[in-house]
C-alpha cells in the first residue's frame, strides 16, 4: 500500500493533477478522476491500476470532444485521432460507444451533414460526394442513403454560376472548355455538364451572341 502525500494542480493543465505517493511524484490524472482522492489515503497496486485505467478513458473522451469541437467527424476519423495519441483499442471503442450514447458520434448524421455542407459551399457530383464519404470510413449503405437525394443538375448549375466571374469575356469555345473542365473536376458527368454550360452561356450573353452560338456546330 502506498500513501497519498500530495495532490497538486498541474501548472500547464489545470484540468489535471499530480499525485504524490510516499513523498514522491507518482502519476498525473484528470481532476474529475481524482475527485475522490484525499491526502493520507492509501492505495493498493490494484487501486492505482484502476485509477490509471479510468484516467485513460477520461483522457480519451476529452480528446475526442476536443477533436469534435472543430467540426463533425466520422467514427473512423475519431478512431484515427485517438490512435495517433496511442490510446489502447479497448479504450478507443469505449470512447466511441460513449460518444454514440451522447449523440456525438453518428455516421448517418455525419454523412447527411457532410453532403449538405458540400452542397451549400462547394457543390459537387453524387459520385464525388460518395468518394469523400467512403474516405471518411462510411459504409456503402450509409453513403448511398446520404447521396441518393442529391440533385446533380441543380448543384452543377450552382457550382457553374459561382465560376462565371472568372470566365467573363471569353469566346464560346474557350468558355465551354474552361467551364466544362471545372465541372468535371467536381465530378459531374458530361451528360450533366453539357446542358448546364449551354444554358449558362445563353443566360449570360446577348440575343445576338446567343444566336451566333446557336448557329455554330457545338457538337
Amino acid at each position: 500500500m502506498k500513501k497519498i502525500t500530495a495532490i497538486s494542480v498541474q501548472k500547464k493543465n489545470p484540468n489535471r493533477v499530480n499525485i504524490h505517493l510516499d513523498g514522491e511524484y507518482a502519476f498525473g490524472v484528470a481532476r474529475i478522476t481524482a475527485a475522490w482522492l484525499k491526502i493520507g489515503e492509501e492505495l493498493s497496486d490494484e487501486k492505482i491500476a484502476q485509477l490509471l485505467a479510468e484516467d485513460a478513458r477520461e483522457w480519451a473522451y476529452q480528446q475526442a470532444l476536443l477533436f469534435l469541437s472543430y467540426r463533425a467527424r466520422s467514427e473512423k476519423e475519431i478512431r484515427q485521432n485517438l490512435r495517433k495519441h496511442e490510446m489502447p483499442e479497448e479504450v478507443i471503442e469505449e470512447t466511441i460507444e460513449r460518444l454514440r450514447k451522447a449523440g456525438l458520434a453518428n455516421d448517418n448524421e455525419f454523412a447527411q451533414a457532410w453532403v449538405e455542407n458540400r452542397s451549400t459551399f462547394r457543390p459537387r457530383s453524387r459520385r464525388a460526394l460518395a468518394m469523400e464519404l467512403r474516405q471518411k470510413g462510411l459504409d456503402d449503405e450509409t453513403v448511398h442513403s446520404a447521396v441518393s437525394g442529391v440533385d446533380e443538375e441543380a448543384l452543377a448549375y450552382e457550382a457553374a454560376q459561382k465560376r462565371l466571374g472568372r470566365l467573363t469575356g471569353l469566346e464560346w469555345n474557350e468558355f465551354r472548355k474552361k467551364l466544362s473542365e471545372f465541372l468535371a473536376r467536381r465530378g459531374f458527368p458530361y451528360s450533366v455538364i453539357a446542358p448546364i454550360v449551354t444554358r449558362l452561356w445563353s443566360e449570360t450573353h446577348t440575343d445576338d451572341q446567343a444566336k451566333n452560338f446557336e448557329d455554330e456546330d457545338i457538337s
